[in-house]
């Protein structure tokens, strides 16, 4: 692997992992709010908090999903990357799945 190819296969890294925070971060404060009374607050208040857990969770899957599919190609470009690279379906399909039950049970907790 040569250090550039290395190099890059760390900045992918870096930024799927920097994707993930703000989403769990919206997500672990929306159930804490939810102890506070966020379900009970005016309407447009929890609409507001689906729309911004929703736009953070479409934005974090899309970059999870392209960040993934570079790693992908870079592995198959290097042989020496691809037993790392073999776990790269959890990040583009597993992770936005979880991310999809729990902001669906959230807005059960907000609207139901």
């Amino acid at each position: 692997m040569t250090s550039q190819t290395h190099a890059h296969w760390l900045e992918i890294r870096k930024t799927i992992v920097v994707s993930q925070m703000a989403p769990t971060a919206l997500l672990i404060t929306t159930v804490a709010l939810l102890q506070f009374g966020l379900g009970e607050t005016d309407l447009a208040v929890r609409i507001a908090t689906a729309g911004i857990l929703l736009a953070s969770g479409i934005l974090g899957a899309l970059v999870q999903f392209q960040s993934a599919s570079e790693a992908e190609s870079l592995a198959t470009e290097d042989s020496s990357l691809r037993s790392s690279a073999r776990w790269l379906w959890v990040i583009k399909y597993v992770t936005p799945s979880i991310f999809v039950v729990i902001f669906g049970a959230l807005m059960v907790a907000l609207f139901g």
